[in-house]
Parts: C-alpha cells; structure tokens; sequence
C-alpha cells in the first residue's frame, strides 16, 4: 500500500486562506465592474438629460453662456470670421 502524502496542516491552512483571499477579491472586483456598468449607464442617461436642457434653454433664450452658480446668464456674441490672410500672418 501507498502511504498518502500531506502537506502540513499548517501549510494547508495557509495555502485556503490565501486562495480566500483571492477568490474574496475576484468577487468585489465583479461587483466593482457591475457598479462600473451602471455609473456609465446613468452618466450617460444625464449627458442626454442635460443636451435636451440646453437646447431648451437656447429656445428661450438664444446663446447664452448661464453661470451654473446663480443662474445669471449673459449673450454669446458671433465673433466676426478671420479672413484667411490674418490667419496666414499668424
């Protein structure tokens, strides 16, 4: 017969709590990527909220530049084109 071969239970104890670790952290990192998801998601969802906000805003008031602060706006002014000779200059 074969006498059955053991690590210590010292060393077995050690090598479960190390693979416990590991297997404890995979999971958190699982559980990080779905909340990863979600946050994406919702930013998103918020970005297209906020696009349809300010295209509202503009309806009512044109161009404006709104200080997010107080709610003070002031006009946005067309900056006259550069002709292409300043621009050959520069």
């Amino acid at each position: 017969m074969s006498t059955e071969m053991k690590i210590t239970e010292e060393q077995l104890k050690s090598l479960q709590e190390k693979v416990g670790i590991i297997n404890q952290a995979q999971a958190q990192l699982g559980g990080i990527e779905v909340q990863k998801h979600q946050l994406l998601h919702q930013v998103g969802q918020v970005q297209g909220d906020l696009q349809q906000l300010q295209e509202e805003l503009e309806k009512e008031y044109g161009k404006v530049s709104i200080n997010i602060q107080d709610g003070t706006y002031q006009e946005i002014t067309e900056e006259e084109s550069v002709s292409p000779e300043v621009l050959q200059k520069a």
